[in-house]
């Protein structure tokens, strides 16, 4: 009898082997609550992109994807139970999806030894890999964002803004201040005025804010908006009759669901970007075919294309880059979240890479290090064009001001490892 039971737990875990090898990714989403019209898309893009791995290539390396997703609501209590909930089971990265999930996951992970992915949002100074050792923000970060505004406006200008007046509209929370700090460093370089205007949680009430915009007529605004904030305040700036070419939102601000509600008037705002935009990508075919049309699909399949489906795609395609580097430096395709680590610190993509993805001039080319997990700081402008119903994008790749930029980023970064008892340096 203890023979057959030996022999029967001996198969059972040869049988659960391969499933113990899985690629555990979690998705930390918002489908519910006044930012599910942004997280929505961009959980659908995430999602079917790694279904594509899966359905296409039998996974990545040999291992199947055990993709979950946990519902944040964009609530930060909310993520960090998710967090918590989810962090067993070899979780290789977490995806917050929120500044505000990320600042409290930062020393959290760290304890764990688990990376995090923070796309172009998060804590910005986390750039600093030294200090930083697993947190990532490539291929763009808020400060970039800002920085990439501001040279935008200098080009509308002839490199000239002093004297020159740009209000701030901005989501009152962590996440909405991160560009403050370097907005006042440029303004001192530049010789622009600057306004600060915060919206609170939601962003359904901005009509003081609008009121005050429409007084002191300042030359631009830029907006640091999420979820129903943004609808709002491009509707207010409509109803104001303010230049919608003056008007520009980080990545964030950008999608085709915060224009559309306020129709042909819209036309003209511009949003800034790391990555391009529209369908025309070989992937797309692959992803019809072995995920939409196969019924794989995360959401209703309607999203395809959009700007922020293509945003949460991006992310999942760089994790999946991250999971190949990181098997060929270890020799293994069932690796461990520290392995991991070691993918997204060596992670480089050029353009070569990228059209092999079916990704052809989809975003610029990037290389991760360990004193550099933010990328090069690349990004463009796109504007809405209401006729035709997308966003296009209207200037090349250009890169943030990395003097003040950097100066900046070890200043607060160098703060932080003194406050966490945290010795700086490249194992």
């Amino acid at each position: 009898m203890k023979h057959k039971l030996l022999a029967a737990l001996t198969a059972a875990a040869l049988t659960a082997g391969p499933a113990m090898a899985e690629l555990k990714i979690v998705d930390t989403s918002y489908r519910t609550g006044p930012y599910a019209a942004n997280g929505i898309p961009f959980s659908d893009g995430y999602q079917d992109y790694f279904t594509l791995l899966n359905e296409r290539d039998g996974g990545i390396g040999g291992e199947m994807i055990n993709l979950v997703e946990c519902e944040t609501g964009y609530n930060t209590e909310k993520g960090v139970e998710c967090y918590e909930a989810n962090k067993g089971g070899g979780a290789l990265v977490f995806q917050p999806l929120s500044t505000g999930i990320t600042y409290q996951l930062i020393p959290k992970a760290t304890a764990d030894g688990i990376p995090l992915h923070t796309m172009g949002y998060g804590r910005t100074s986390a750039k600093n890999g030294e200090v930083f050792r697993w947190v990532f923000n490539y291929p763009a970060n808020y400060w970039d964002g800002a920085s990439h505004a501001i040279t935008h406006i200098l080009n509308q200008n002839d490199g000239d803004i002093s004297g020159k007046s740009i209000a701030l509209v901005y989501h009152n929370s962590a996440y909405g201040k991160e560009p403050i700090r370097t907005l006042e460093e440029l303004a001192k370089k530049h010789g622009y005025d600057l306004t600060l205007l915060p919206v609170d949680h939601p962003g359904q009430e901005q009509k003081s804010q609008w009121l005050q915009i429409r007084r002191e007529k300042p030359d631009y605004v830029i907006m640091w908006g999420w979820g129903v904030m943004n609808q709002v305040a491009i509707q207010e700036a409509v109803n104001i009759r303010y230049p919608m070419e003056n008007f520009i939102g980080i990545w964030w601000s950008g999608s085709e669901n915060d224009v559309k509600p306020a129709g042909d008037r819209a036309d003209g705002y511009k949003a800034l970007t790391f990555h391009n935009l529209g369908s025309d990508y070989p992937v797309y075919d692959d992803i019809q075919q072995y995920v939409v049309d196969a019924g794989n699909a995360a959401g209703a399949g309607d999203n395809i294309g959009t700007v922020l489906y293509n945003r949460g795609m991006y992310a999942a395609m760089l994790a999946a880059e991250a999971i190949k580097t990181a098997q060929e430096m270890h020799g293994t395709s069932a690796i461990t979240a520290e392995q991991m680590r070691d993918g997204m610190e060596n992670l480089e993509m050029t353009e070569e890479k990228m059209a092999a993805l079916g990704l052809p001039n989809f975003g610029p080319e990037f290389k991760v290090t360990c004193s550099n997990h933010g990328g090069n700081g690349y990004g463009a402008v796109s504007q809405w064009d209401a006729e035709a119903g997308e966003f296009t994008l209207i200037t090349d790749y250009y890169q943030s001001d990395q003097d003040v930029l950097q100066a900046l980023i070890e200043e607060d970064s160098t703060a932080f490892a003194e406050e966490a008892g945290i010795e700086a340096g490249c194992e």
